[in-house]
């Protein structure tokens, strides 16, 4: 069975509530406007809050986590995840920043794929390929959203409705993205929830960016990343998994044990040279299918941050920053220069529908698609770092 084994040393008991000026004090859920898309929608801003302080912004735009606040060891609470202030900018951006994407999370080849003997052809947004559900995904859609609090957190579920035909996949598909902040925990739960009225393949998650120090104009190359994951999809140069799955072993993509993001990511390895970093998809080891088990944790040790990521799914896509080239300039102006923020996308394979051996994304009609991440933050105090064994 696999352990998680911990390391640490004379690390204090310590949780951010005990940090937090605002220990004790009971929020409510805020609710404003964003503004309105270019085609007249209506955008809201829904702020969840806990009694720790935790903050956390969603936007109705894209069902897409907008800011992330949270405290440093000092005590000092700020935004985590990169994002933009205004909907024009998330209209026009090509970064994905917080956004849910769907109905195809990550890329398939050359665009199209066989379901039930028939060939679909979707857009191809990525070269040859198609990324992330087209030319407006899920992330590029107006959602509903509507408040579920209740004593043990806040809770805002939103729900969008995808003809049939959209971006060319089949099937009128219906989803529900919950996001709920305990009201006592220092953790983000993100509940995923589908069904269609034909056969169809999907394939949601979160694009968040993170960057752990709180200044998102650094770099998060120091960051200290451990992987729950002994085998990587390796991918061709146009970065479509080969449907090998390769061990980590020797190789720049064994995150097993912590290892800064910047130990390997310069090496001369083909993988490596063909996504100009990380950005590959890691096949997670698992001790029950669809349990909700660690996948992911990061530390930032000037800041003392850290993040664990717990998932249902069977693979993640660690992406370091690598096309991030400072055009984007997001909140309060900061620009978003190279490798400012990584992202980790709880998902099934990239690729899945042409790939046999990989886990399927199909959902058949009648059938509901479920998947929970859970985003858990802690302080540490010590630099040694926990051990993973599998």
């Amino acid at each position: 069975m696999n352990r998680f084994v911990t390391a640490f040393i004379a690390v204090l008991p310590v949780t951010l509530g005990t940090l937090l000026f605002a220990a004790g004090v009971t929020r409510q859920m805020r609710t404003s406007a964003f503004g309105r898309t270019k085609d007249g929608q209506a955008v809201y801003r829904y702020v969840l809050g806990n009694k720790n302080g935790g903050e956390a912004a969603v936007l109705s735009y894209g069902a897409t986590l907008e800011s992330l606040r949270i405290p440093d060891r000092n005590g000092n609470p700020a935004d985590i995840v990169l994002g933009y202030d205004d909907i024009a900018s998330y209209e026009q951006g090509t970064s994905f920043f917080g956004g849910t994407i769907g109905r195809f999370g990550n890329r398939i080849a050359h665009g199209e794929f066989t379901l039930d003997g028939r060939i679909f052809e979707i857009p191809k947004n990525d070269g040859a390929n198609s990324l992330h559900g087209g030319t407006a995904g899920f992330n590029k859609r107006v959602w509903t959203g509507v408040v579920r609090s209740g004593a043990d957190g806040e809770v805002l579920e939103l729900s969008y409705t995808s003809p049939d035909g959209e971006e060319g996949f089949p099937g009128t598909v219906r989803v529900n993205v919950t996001y709920t902040l305990p009201t006592d925990k220092n953790e983000l739960r993100i509940d995923y929830r589908a069904s269609t009225d034909k056969n169809t393949i999907l394939n949601l998650t979160n694009h968040s960016y993170f960057n752990l120090t709180g200044t998102l104009s650094q770099t998060i190359l120091s960051h200290q990343l451990m992987l729950r994951a002994r085998e990587f999809t390796p991918v061709d140069s146009m970065l479509i998994p080969t449907g090998e799955l390769r061990k980590v072993d020797g190789t720049p993509f064994d995150f097993r044990n912590p290892t800064a993001i910047d130990a390997r990511i310069g090496q001369n390895d083909e993988q490596l040279n063909f996504g100009e970093g990380y950005d590959h998809n890691w096949v997670l080891e698992r001790t029950e299918e669809s349990s909700l088990e660690l996948a992911a944790r990061v530390y930032e040790p000037t800041s003392g941050r850290v993040l664990e990521v717990l998932t249902t799914e069977p693979g993640i896509q660690f992406y370091s920053g690598n096309f991030l080239d400072g055009t984007a300039r997001g909140k309060a102006g900061q620009v978003y220069g190279y490798r400012t923020g990584f992202c980790l996308e709880t998902q099934h394979f990239p690729d899945s529908p042409n790939h046999p051996n990989f886990p399927s994304t199909e959902l058949r009609a009648g059938q509901t698609f479920r998947s929970t991440t859970l985003l858990r933050f802690s302080i540490q105090f010590v630099t040694k770092q926990p051990v993973l064994a599998v």
